[in-house]
């Protein structure tokens, strides 16, 4: 009998789940416009690429994700003026500016653009506004959506070689993603389907039904065409 297969065991959690112990809370733009706050302290975030600030805004803290260049004792307006660090509504923002944690939907408080060094860009703005994200697709949005002015911190992370793949697996591992990542061919046949041969090669259709069971849909599932042209 065989092995499940990765994603087959990945289904069930366990190690694969999300550290949500890690993260030090829910970062989220404060609610209201026409706010101003000051950075009292940056905090490491075991389970983010960048650091958080805690902003003081008068009295109440909140968490925020900072831009590079922001500093101990800064002030940070919500909805109020535009500048480094600020946030503001992205049909506020001129055109050709460097944006990140950006709102989905208006007062969502951020789900876009939160790596550390990452950064869009404003394209276009008229009934909606066009924004380029870091992948190089370009998002539709409300323009009453906020986002931060500038490029997150944090950045620089990859450029550091990771020396040893030890390094890299516990790395991943922290953060429940798979490492290092196997292909199917090169497997045993005990571990998945296309596993095993005298080289490596799928040696059966890789094109599979719909009702397949779990441990076997891998491939083309159910695929309306194949590559072979009759």
């Amino acid at each position: 009998m065989g092995k499940r297969i990765i994603s087959r065991r990945r289904g069930s959690g366990g190690i694969y789940s999300a550290p949500s112990h890690k993260y030090k809370a829910d970062v989220k733009y404060p609610k209201g416009d026409n706010v101003s706050g000051v950075v009292t302290e940056f905090i490491h975030d075991p389970g983010r690429t960048a650091p958080l600030a805690v902003v003081d805004f008068n009295g109440k803290k909140e968490f925020m994700l900072p831009a590079e260049g922001v500093t101990t004792g800064q002030s940070i307006s919500i909805g109020a003026s535009f500048g480094h660090g600020n946030v503001l509504p992205i049909g506020s923002i001129p055109e050709g500016t460097k944006i990140f944690n950006i709102e989905g939907e208006f007062g969502d408080g951020g789900k876009f653009v939160r790596s550390g060094g990452t950064f869009a860009t404003i394209i276009s703005h008229g009934e909606r506004t066009v924004v380029q994200l870091p992948s190089g697709k370009f998002k539709s949005l409300s323009s009453k959506c906020r986002a931060t002015i500038g490029v997150v911190s944090g950045g620089g992370r990859p450029e550091k070689p990771w020396a040893k793949a030890g390094k890299k697996y516990h790395a991943m591992r922290s953060k429940a993603k798979v490492y290092p990542i196997v292909s199917g061919v090169a497997m045993n046949p005990v571990d998945h389907p296309h596993g095993g041969g005298s080289h490596q090669h799928v040696g059966k259709t890789s094109s599979l039904p719909r009702g397949a069971p779990p441990g076997r849909k891998v491939g083309h599932i159910a695929p309306k065409r194949t590559g072979k042209v009759k």
